[in-house]
């Protein structure tokens, strides 16, 4: 049998190299690197085609897909969203992703997208709360512990220097094990019991909660003025973590409105609530924090230019190391024009 050309293999970054790759780069060093790749491309936000993610749901979940282009890659993700999955032993995320040239078709990475985006949502949160949490901000709660907080945590302490983190959880079990894998870091970890203790002192409140439901995580009367909001949990249609009448009281920012007002917390508001684009505080054209006393709500459902900025970075990040392997994925025919005779020319 005939070896592959080299036109056709992929580069294919699987569950183990992606795991060695953040081990090889650390997971700080990692999420500020991917923090930047998403501030570049933010501030290049309108060469991209953009539009909502096309999803699929169902009573148990919702499949989707997120693409998008510079005009130079293009690239999508695929990604789930079942919260049934973890009493089936399995993960309510599961994602990959390909990155492709616009000039040619051909697919220049394919990786796995679980870990990665778990990666990247972390960053794009600590990115955001950079110009909108106050700037003194040392101490955040993390309510929901499930399996994005630890990433949270870290980017935080990554890139805005948060010191303690407080933790709450519906589940003490899962509070435990965040609190047991955080134990060896730079960060002072607080467990517990309830909502309103977690967010004692915190000036950085994250909310990341599973269930696909209206809910409310933090009722008004929690909220105080001065702190940052980090939403990250409301993601579809009929799942939000806040109070509307927090709403009320925030400056709100979002990643692509049309997106965001059908999956995000401002769901719940009327279709001209006014919001902030995040991309234009990034680029300067519009303000983040208004003053100290002033509520900043990053309503964050997640959007495909930020798993491109991810994918761009696997794709350089790779370049020269063993941390993936080359994939016979495109037919590349002798004679373009001779698919058939490829296949012919195959039989034994």
């Amino acid at each position: 049998m005939t070896q592959p050309s080299h036109k056709a293999l992929v580069p294919f970054v699987s569950v183990d190299n992606m795991m060695r790759l953040i081990h090889h780069i650390g997971i700080e060093p990692m999420l500020r690197e991917l923090a930047g790749y998403i501030e570049e491309d933010f501030k290049r936000w309108e060469l991209f085609d953009k539009t909502p993610r096309v999803a699929s749901h169902s009573d148990v979940g919702v499949i989707e897909l997120m693409p998008t282009s510079d005009g130079e890659a293009y690239g999508f993700k695929y990604v789930n969203g079942h919260p049934k999955n973890t009493r089936e032993g399995l993960q309510t995320v599961t994602a990959f992703g390909l990155l492709a040239d616009v000039h040619t078709g051909y697919p220049v990475l394919l990786t796995e997208m679980t870990i990665l985006t778990a990666m990247r949502t972390a960053a794009m949160s600590a990115l955001a709360a950079r110009y909108l949490a106050p700037r003194d901000a040392r101490v955040m709660a993390m309510i929901g512990n499930g399996a994005q907080s630890e990433f949270q945590c870290l980017a935080f302490h990554a890139l805005c220097g948060v010191e303690t983190v407080r933790l709450y959880d519906t589940d003490p079990a899962a509070t435990a094990k965040t609190a047991r894998n955080l134990a060896k870091t730079a960060l002072s970890v607080v467990p517990c019991t309830s909502p309103e203790e977690a967010i004692e002192g915190a000036q950085i409140i994250t909310t990341c909660t599973a269930d696909k439901q209206y809910a409310t995580i933090l009722t008004d009367n929690m909220v105080g003025s001065g702190v940052h909001i980090n939403a990250i949990g409301g993601d579809c249609p009929g799942k939000t973590e806040l109070a509307p009448a927090i709403l009320k009281r925030s400056d709100i920012f979002v990643e692509y409105p049309e997106q965001t007002r059908i999956e995000g917390e401002i769901q719940q508001m009327p279709a001209d609530h006014p919001v902030t684009e995040l991309w234009q505080v990034i680029t300067g054209q519009a303000k983040g924090r208004r003053d100290a006393r002033a509520i900043t709500l990053f309503d964050s459902v997640g959007f495909a230019i930020e798993d491109f900025s991810a994918l761009r970075y696997i794709r350089d990040r790779i370049k020269g190391t063993d941390m993936f392997e080359p994939l016979d994925m495109l037919a590349d025919p002798d004679d373009p024009r001779d698919l058939f005779g490829m296949v012919q020319r195959a039989k034994v």
